[in-house]
C-alpha cells in the first residue's frame, strides 16, 4: 500500500505488474476504490506496469478540503503519474473516472496513448438527478440508498449467483465517506465534456454493459461518436461496471487494445519505432553503460549488425508481452547455461537487477539445467554465477 502528496491530499496508489513496461492507469467509478479492476488487473497480459488509486475522498484517500471539479481530478490523475516518473500511459477509466480520463487526456494528449472509457459518457444525467441525490445523502446518509446502487451497478443474475460480492460491494459503498461521494456528484453535475472531448484524437475504446441502468449502452456509443476513430464494444449480462461483473470479457477487450494501440504506434514509422522500443528495452536490461561501451565500439563491420539486434532481438522478442522482464531473463539464463555461452551468460546475469531475477531465482534454474542440459553444464554456470554476485554483490548490479 502506497501513499503521496498530490495536489496537498494525501493520495493510496498502488503498482503493480512490470514497473519497466509501459504503464495503464485505472480510474475508478463513483462510490468505489481501486479494487474493483483487480479482476482485471491479474488477466492483463505481462509486461505492463498498472497503476490504480483512490480519487480523493473515496477508498483510502484523503478528504477534498473545497468543492472540487472533474478537472481537479485530472490534475490528481497527472499529478500521480508525474509522482511516478511516467512520462506517457493507458487510461482506464470507468463512469466518473471515465470522464477524468477524458479531461487528461483533453489537457495532455501528448501524453496519453490510448485511453478505455467504460460505462461513460462526456455528460452523466441531467443536474436534477445529481441535485437529488445529494440532497437525499446530506439528510441521511448512503446506507439508504445503497440497495437502488446495486441495482444499477449489477445485473439481477450477478445479484442472484453472487449475494457475497454483492453484500461486499454494498459495504464499499456505505463506508464511502458521504462528503466525498458528494463531492464528486456536484463534479459530474457541473460537467459537460462535450466540446474537449470531440477533439481527442487519440486511439479510444469504448465499453458499454447491456444492464447498466446508470450509463445505458445508447449514451456510452454517444461518446464514442465524438472521438475520432473510437470503436464500441457492449457487453452482454453486463451492469455498470464491468470489471467486476464481466472481468474475462473487459480484461480480454483491454488486452486487444492495448495491443492494438501498441500497433498503432508501429504502423506510424514501423522501422524507427521498433529501433526506439528496442534501444529503451535494451538499456533497460543491460545499462547504459554496456550499452553505450557496445555503441562506441561499433564499426561498420558490425553496424548492421548492432542494428540488427536493438530492432529485432530487443525490440521484437524482449519486448514482448506475454512473459515479464523477469521471466524473461530466466528464461535466456537458462538457455545460455544450457548453451554453454559463458560471455553471453555473465553479461546477463550482471543485469539480474534490471530485470528483477534474483539469486534464488538462478539458483533454482541451475537445478533444470542440471535435469535437462547436465550436471557440468549447470556446475558451470553456477561457478560464473557466484562469480558475477560476488563482484556485484547479491541480486546483481545496478549497471552491467
Amino acid at each position: 500500500m502506497r501513499f503521496a502528496e498530490i495536489n496537498d491530499t494525501t493520495i493510496r496508489y498502488r503498482v503493480s505488474g512490470d514497473l519497466r513496461g509501459p504503464a495503464v492507469i485505472f480510474s475508478n467509478s463513483l462510490g468505489t476504490d481501486l479494487t474493483i479492476w483487480d479482476d482485471v488487473v491479474e488477466r492483463l497480459p505481462a509486461g505492463y506496469a498498472m497503476i490504480g488509486y483512490d480519487k480523493r475522498g473515496h477508498g483510502l484517500s484523503a478528504m477534498p478540503t473545497a468543492p472540487i471539479t472533474i478537472q481537479d481530478h485530472a490534475a490528481d490523475l497527472i499529478a500521480l503519474a508525474d509522482h511516478l516518473g511516467l512520462a506517457s500511459f493507458v487510461i482506464c477509466g470507468v463512469s466518473v473516472g471515465g470522464m477524468i480520463a477524458q479531461a487528461v487526456a483533453a489537457r495532455v494528449p501528448e501524453r496519453v496513448q490510448g485511453l478505455v472509457l467504460c460505462n461513460t459518457g462526456a455528460k452523466i444525467g441531467p443536474p436534477q438527478i445529481w441535485n437529488d441525490r445529494i440532497a437525499a445523502i446530506e439528510e441521511h446518509g448512503l446506507a439508504p440508498m445503497a440497495d437502488a446502487v446495486m441495482q444499477r451497478w449489477f445485473t439481477p443474475p450477478f445479484h442472484q449467483a453472487s449475494p457475497a460480492r454483492l453484500a461486499g460491494y454494498r459495504a464499499m459503498l456505505t463506508r464511502t465517506p458521504a462528503a466525498g461521494y458528494v463531492a464528486t456528484c456536484c463534479a459530474i453535475r457541473d460537467s459537460d465534456l462535450t466540446e474537449t472531448t470531440s477533439e481527442i484524437d487519440i486511439p479510444t475504446l469504448c465499453i458499454a454493459g447491456e444492464g447498466d441502468l446508470a450509463t445505458p449502452p445508447a449514451l456510452v456509443r454517444s461518446l464514442a461518436a465524438l472521438i475520432r476513430g473510437a470503436t464500441c464494444h457492449e457487453i452482454p449480462a453486463c451492469g455498470h461496471i464491468p470489471s467486476v461483473e464481466q472481468p474475462e470479457v473487459c480484461a480480454t477487450l483491454i488486452s486487444r487494445f492495448l495491443a492494438a494501440t501498441e500497433e498503432h504506434d508501429f504502423a506510424k514509422q514501423p522501422g524507427e519505432v521498433a529501433t526506439a522500443k528496442g534501444m529503451a528495452t535494451r538499456r533497460k536490461v543491460l545499462g547504459d553503460s554496456h550499452v553505450d561501451r557496445a555503441l562506441a565500439q561499433a564499426t561498420p563491420l558490425d553496424q548492421t549488425f548492432q542494428s540488427f539486434i536493438t530492432a529485432g532481438a530487443w525490440g521484437g522478442v524482449w519486448s514482448g508481452r506475454h512473459f515479464s522482464l523477469r521471466e524473461r531473463s530466466i528464461v535466456t539464463l537458462g538457455l545460455l547455461a544450457a548453451m554453454g555461452q559463458d560471455d553471453e551468460l555473465e553479461m546477463h546475469l550482471r543485469a539480474t537487477l534490471n530485470t528483477g531475477a534474483t539469486p534464488d531465482d538462478v539458483a533454482e534454474l541451475m537445478m533444470h539445467v542440471a535435469v535437462y542440459a547436465g550436471v557440468p553444464r549447470a556446475n558451470h554456470a553456477l561457478k560464473i554465477a557466484k562469480r558475477v554476485f560476488a563482484q556485484t554483490g547479491e541480486g546483481g548490479v545496478h549497471d552491467a
